[in-house]
């Protein structure tokens, strides 16, 4: 596994037309400044190695996520990156359905 990426690295394991399950790789990335992810489907996430933090529009403070964490983001909740961890990769399993 690499140790840094220009950018995250995702990898389509399995899709079908009702879901896709996503493998991602972080190392340090975050969410641009003033951006929010607006997605049609519910993503169900949950974090296999590493560190991140999570961070609904509204809520004041991220969620941190450690390994065996999971979160289930509803469709259309505006939401964020806020920091992966920047010393070691952040893998991520990402079910959008």
């Amino acid at each position: 596994m690499p140790a840094a990426l220009r950018e995250e690295l995702v990898d389509v394991l399995l899709e079908t037309p009702t879901f896709r399950l996503e493998r991602i790789v972080s190392t340090g990335h975050a969410t641009p400044v003033g951006r929010w992810y607006d997605q049609a489907r519910d993503e169900w996430v949950l974090l296999l190695r590493g560190s991140a933090g999570l961070r609904f529009e509204g809520e004041a403070e991220a969620i941190s996520l450690a390994p065996g964490d999971h979160v289930l983001i509803p469709a259309r909740r505006r939401h964020r990156i806020e920091w992966t961890d920047a010393t070691a990769p952040t893998v991520w399993l990402a079910l959008h359905f």
